[in-house]
């Protein structure tokens, strides 16, 4: 099937591992010009080694920098004006017990995984508009819906992705941009995962790339009808491993 993103401009927020490096090669795979984002040079350097990797003819660049600053949203918006399809990927997690959350980490947690992509959206958004095309996605979580007790500071900004994309899709009505939150389970089968985070029914943790899938067709021209959706893709999380 031809998703029909040959040439079409991408940015990955967070990209150097995880869904989100697996987001970025699946873009690239597709044709996609991808801008791949991470906090060090290192970090996007090896990023964009995997990817040239997976996908020899890929092009794909890099971005260095902590897109929760204000001014480094700023920078990479001086050097990349416009985009067409935005992938708000960047966020943190850690468990803690919730009486002993300080506001610190609930207004980090805030700035990292809402902000971030809220100042994104806000750049490109306009952007998308004058062109009556464009693909915005905000990487939530199941835990958005069912809130982890050991993380409620993170279930908290999941939810709250879930209402700026939804608030988001509503300001595009009418025109050919799109925003979607996809809502992935947990990704890594060991470790804090396995023993406290949701089970499925495919008795076992989707793979990055089963994320990647459905970020990638949502950010194709074939996905037009879908807007203002959250989508999961946690295999149907049905009961806590408490």
């Amino acid at each position: 099937m031809d998703l029909q993103l040959t040439g079409k401009l991408a940015l990955v927020s967070g990209s150097t591992k995880g869904i989100g490096l697996a987001i970025a090669t699946g873009l690239a795979r597709e044709g996609a010009r991808v801008i791949v984002n991470g906090r060090s040079e290192k970090s996007v350097a090896e990023a964009l080694a995997k990817i040239r990797q997976a996908v020899p003819d890929a092009q794909a660049e890099g971005f260095a920098g902590d897109l929760s600053a204000a001014a480094t949203v700023e920078k990479l918006v001086k050097q990349f004006p416009s985009v067409e399809i935005l992938v708000n990927n960047l966020g943190i997690f850690e468990p803690k017990p919730f009486a002993e959350i300080p506001d610190d980490d609930w207004r980090r947690f805030f700035e990292v995984n809402v902000l971030s992509g809220v100042r994104l959206s806000r750049a490109y958004l306009p952007g998308m508009k004058n062109k009556n095309w464009g693909r915005i996605l905000f990487i939530s979580s199941e835990s958005g819906i069912q809130i982890p007790a050991e993380m409620i500071h993170y279930g908290m900004t999941k939810t709250a992705q879930l209402a700026v994309s939804r608030g988001i899709a509503e300001t595009c009505a009418g025109t050919g941009v799109t925003c979607n939150a996809v809502l992935p389970g947990p990704t890594r089968e060991k470790e804090f995962f396995a023993s406290v985070r949701p089970s499925s029914l495919l008795k076992r943790f989707a793979t990055t790339e089963e994320v990647a899938s459905l970020v990638v067709y949502l950010s194709s021209p074939l996905s037009s009808a879908t807007n203002g959706a959250a989508l999961r893709v946690d295999g149907g999380v049905v009961k806590a491993c408490f």
